[in-house]
């Protein structure tokens, strides 16, 4: 008999442990397991849920291995870091295109929405078309299971995706719905805009005033719904959103970028560093110098202000927050 090398038997081990681990999920249902039933009985003391409906839900929410995957970070995050390649996926024809459509087809709405809230119409085009192509690719994912299996079988973001968990079920309740018909993001997150049960609930708005919040069904209702979340987030009305900066051939950067996207520095504090904005009116605001990287290229350098910072509170990310401003500006002229 030939014997296995150890690496492979090691393998074949590590394998029968994985498929052990995915068969007992499979076959444990959410319901059965202690730390949802103790879940259940919160809702049940906080909100007066009751608790054979919640028993209910959760005998059929699923454990889904894919949406694990897919919310686990990669294993080098600072090798993948590419503004280039993360912008080639968003600012782009396609994208540009459909929000052109997109925007034809709501401008009233659009233009209600800016002047109710005084956010820019090209913030509101750009942050449907990062978010969901303008509603092409909402997620297809039950909501309770994916966010069952965030709650319990995510435990490096356990607490934030149990409440997330509990404010879909307060969601659902409010809006007289099945919670096991929601369908959204991996991460739970809903509609045109992606927005999280708990922002549903902050920020949502019945725009098109017919009585009820859809912001999958009614383009009306996602457009005013991200237009209140920038204004109710600190949008500043006609203030600007971020300038490329020009860096002086001694400019002295480590503090500045330390401070990541929070806009602190005045244009004074910029300049003694050698940073200034590459053109413009030299606005009094403050700013943050944001570094945007790509492996073997020089990286760019922009002036983020206040409404920049705004959108990061959306995703906070650096590259998301220029990518809604850029391609918002691409929709725009292309309009013209």
């Amino acid at each position: 008999m030939t014997t296995a090398p150890p690496h492979l038997r090691a393998l074949a081990a590590l394998l029968l442990v994985l498929t052990s681990s995915a068969t007992s999920h499979a076959a444990e249902r959410y319901a059965d397991r202690p730390e949802t039933q103790q879940f259940i009985e919160e809702m049940q003391q906080r909100h007066g849920f009751d608790k054979d409906a919640l028993t209910y839900i959760f005998r059929r929410a699923q454990y889904l291995p894919s949406v694990i995957k897919a919310i686990s970070p990669p294993k080098d995050p600072v090798a993948v870091r590419s503004w280039e390649r993360y912008r080639s996926r968003f600012v782009e024809p396609v994208r540009i295109k459909a929000g052109v459509a997109f925007w034809e087809k709501h401008q009233d709405t659009i233009r209600a929405a800016s002047e109710k809230y005084g956010v820019p119409e090209e913030i509101i085009v750009g942050i449907i078309g990062v978010e969901t192509i303008y509603g092409r690719n909402t997620g297809s994912y039950q909501t309770v299971s994916a966010l069952a299996t965030l709650a319990f079988d995510y435990p490096r973001r356990a607490p934030l995706f149990r409440g997330e968990l509990e404010q879909l079920l307060l969601m659902a309740r409010e809006q007289h719905r099945d919670p096991l018909d929601y369908q959204g993001s991996y991460a739970g997150a809903l509609g045109l805009p992606q927005f999280l049960p708990s922002s549903v609930r902050n920020y949502a708005v019945d725009f098109d005033g017919n009585g009820q919040i859809d912001l999958l069904g009614s383009p009306a209702d996602a457009i005013g719904s991200v237009a209140r979340y920038m204004q109710m987030h600190g949008w500043e009305s006609g203030a600007p959103v971020a300038r490329r900066a020009r860096i002086a051939p001694d400019a002295t950067l480590s503090e500045l970028l330390a401070n990541d996207i929070t806009p602190t520095f005045d244009a004074a504090t910029l300049g003694s560093h050698g940073v200034q904005a590459a053109e413009g009116d030299g606005h009094i605001g403050k700013a943050a110098l944001v570094e945007l990287e790509t492996p073997g290229r020089d990286s760019e350098f922009w002036l983020g202000y206040q409404n920049f910072y705004v959108i990061t509170r959306y995703n906070r990310s650096s590259f998301y927050a220029m990518s809604v401003f850029q391609l918002g500006e691409a929709v725009k002229a292309a309009r013209r």
